[in-house]
C-alpha cells in the first residue's frame, strides 16, 4: 500500500464492526440441522421468488431447527391454502482501491464501505396466484473516488420487486403464468442479462411477463421499461429505455446438455457508439450449449449472438461470443477445476456511420470480464484462464487471469456499466493488457457466506498511449447474511 493511501475512515470501521456482531451472533445461534426427518428445505437463491418454502407445511415444531423457520412457513387461513413466507440478506462490502481508473483523477486511493439490506415477503393464495413484495435499502460510507457515491452504490430506500403471479395449468402439464409488475431477470449465464448481485444497489425493471413451461422447455417472454437508481428519490420506470424478448431453456440429449435460445429488444431515445448517435433500435438474437463431456471430467460453456438494427442513421451489424470449457480433477487434494476461456465483442472499424460495436445490453460483466470493471463486452477479446479449487468442506479459492485486447483500434474501451473508458483514436494499440484475481469464498453456514478478494490489472500499451496508466488494485472483504 502506497505511504499517501487513505486509512479506512473511523465511521466505516463503526459501522462494519457493528454489522459483523449481529451476524456472527445471529449465525453462532443457529442449531444444527436435524436428521433425515427434516422437512425438505430449498436452497436460498439470489431471486428469492424461485424458492418453495412450502415443505415447511407439515412439519411439527420440533423439526424447525433454523431459527428464522417461523418465518419461512406462515399460514394465513384456517386451511393453509393462503400462506406467506418472509425473508431477506444484509450484505456488508469494504472496499480499497489504488490508482482508480489508472490514477488519472487526483484522488485515485479510497477505502469506503457498502452496505445493503433487502427484505421481502412471498404470499401464496391457493395454487394458482401469488404476490411478492421485495424493498431495499443500500448506503455507503463516504467515496472519494471519481464519481462520489454513484448509483450503483446508493438507492437509500426502494422497492426492488412488486409483481402478481396468475398461474394456469393445463392438461397436457403445461403451465403458464402471467406476471405484471416491478420485476428482475437473471438469463443463462449472465452474460447480457443480469440483476447485476455484485453491485449495491442491483437492477429492475417494470413491466409484463409470461413464462410457459411444457415438456421440458422454459419460455419467459417480456416486455418492460428499465428502472433506473435514482440515489435519494423514488425509482421510476425510465419510459424512454424498452426492453423486450423471448428466452427458452431446455435440456437435450438425455439431460446431459443444455440449450439456450433467445431474442432481446432493446429500443432508446439516444444512445452512442463511437461517433455515432441517435435512438437506438437494436436486435439481439442469440444461443447457448453448456454441460459435460459424456462421461469425461470435462464441461463447457458456448454462446454466441448476433445484433442488427439502427442507430441515428447508422445500421448495426455487431456480434459476440463467450465461452470457457473446465477440467476437474476429483482425485487431487482440492478437486481443483481447471478452466480457460475465449471472450469476443465486436468494435466499429470507423469512426461514425454504421456501428459494429457490440452493445452488452445489461451483463454481469463482473464474473467474467475481470473484477475491476475496466473491461466490458464491447470491442474487446479476452483470453482467460484459471484454477478453482476447495480445500476445505466450505471454502473455495479461484484464481483467474485476463489477457484483453481491443477488436478494433479504431474504437474504445468500454467498461463493465458500458460507459467510455478511453475513447478510440487515441492510441493506435490494441493491448489493454492483463488482469489477475484471487478470491476465497468460505460458507460459514446455510446463512452467512464470507467473500475476500484481491485483483491487479496490468495497463498496457494503449492505456499508456490515451493517458494516465498506472496499475489498478483492487482489494475487498464482504459478508453476507441470507435468511
Amino acid at each position: 500500500m502506497r505511504p499517501h493511501q487513505r486509512r479506512i475512515e473511523p465511521t466505516t470501521w463503526v459501522i462494519a464492526s457493528g454489522v459483523l456482531v449481529v451476524v456472527f451472533s445471529a449465525s453462532a445461534q443457529q442449531p444444527a440441522p436435524g436428521g433425515t426427518d427434516e422437512p425438505v428445505r430449498p436452497k436460498f437463491t439470489f431471486l428469492r421468488f424461485t424458492e418453495d418454502w412450502s415443505g415447511l407445511r407439515n412439519a411439527d415444531e420440533s423439526q424447525l431447527a433454523d431459527p428464522w423457520d417461523s418465518l419461512k412457513y406462515v399460514p394465513l387461513s384456517d386451511d393453509a391454502s393462503i400462506w406467506a413466507s418472509f425473508g431477506g440478506h444484509a450484505r456488508l462490502r469494504l472496499e480499497n482501491w489504488s490508482d482508480f481508473a489508472f490514477g488519472g483523477p487526483a484522488d485515485a486511493d479510497d477505502t469506503f464501505g457498502l452496505w445493503r439490506l433487502a427484505l421481502h415477503a412471498d404470499v401464496h393464495f391457493g395454487e394458482n396466484v401469488r404476490a411478492f413484495v421485495e424493498g431495499k435499502s443500500a448506503l455507503a460510507t463516504d467515496r472519494d473516488l471519481p464519481g462520489g457515491k454513484r448509483s450503483s452504490d446508493v438507492d437509500s430506500l426502494a422497492l426492488e420487486q412488486a409483481f402478481m403471479d396468475l398461474t394456469l395449468s393445463f392438461a397436457d402439464g403445461a403451465s403458464l403464468t402471467i406476471r405484471p409488475g416491478r420485476q428482475t431477470f437473471l438469463f443463462g449465464k449472465q452474460r447480457l442479462v443480469s440483476p447485476l448481485p455484485w453491485s449495491n444497489t442491483m437492477r429492475r425493471w417494470d413491466g409484463i411477463s409470461g413464462i410457459l413451461e411444457h415438456e421440458g422447455w422454459t419460455v419467459h417472454s417480456f416486455w418492460t421499461q428499465f428502472v433506473p437508481v435514482l440515489k435519494y428519490e423514488f425509482n421510476e420506470a425510465e419510459e424512454d429505455i424498452e426492453f423486450y424478448g423471448v428466452y427458452a431453456t431446455t435440456k437435450i440429449i438425455g439431460d446431459t446438455v443444455g440449450l439456450d435460445l433467445y431474442y432481446l429488444g432493446l429500443e432508446r431515445t439516444t444512445a452512442t457508439f463511437n461517433g455515432t448517435t441517435g435512438g437506438e433500435d437494436r436486435h439481439t438474437l442469440g444461443g447457448r450449449l453448456f454441460g459435460k463431456i459424456a462421461d469425461t471430467s470435462f464441461d463447457y460453456d458456448v454462446e454466441g449472438a448476433y445484433q442488427f438494427g439502427e442507430v441515428g442513421t447508422g445500421d448495426v451489424n455487431a456480434f459476440m461470443i463467450g465461452s470457457e470449457l473446465g477440467y476437474r480433477l476429483p482425485d487431487v487434494w482440492g478437486s481443483p477445476r481447471l478452466h480457460v476461456g475465449f471472450d469476443y465483442a465486436s468494435g466499429d472499424e470507423a469512426a461514425g456511420g454504421d456501428v459494429e460495436t457490440f452493445n452488452q445490453l445489461f451483463p454481469l460483466g463482473h464474473a467474467y470480464l475481470g473484477y475491476i470493471d475496466i473491461v466490458g463486452r464491447q470491442n474487446i477479446v479476452d483470453f482467460s484462464g484459471g484454477v478453482s479449487l476447495r480445500p476445505l468442506d466450505r471454502a473455495t479459492i479461484s484464481l483467474t487471469g485476463h489477457l484483453f485486447r481491443r477488436a478494433e483500434n479504431t474504437d474504445g474501451l468500454y467498461n463493465a456499466g458500458g460507459g467510455v473508458g478511453r475513447a478510440g483514436g487515441h492510441g493506435a494499440d490494441e493491448g489493454v493488457v492483463a488482469e489477475l484475481a484471487l478470491t476465497i469464498k468460505y460458507k460459514f453456514d446455510s446463512h452467512l457466506t464470507g467473500l475476500f478478494g484481491y485483483s491487479h490489472f496490468f495497463a498496457g500499451d494503449f492505456i499508456k498511449e490515451s493517458g494516465a496508466s498506472e496499475d489498478i488494485d483492487f482489494v475487498y472483504a464482504q459478508l453476507e447474511y441470507t435468511f
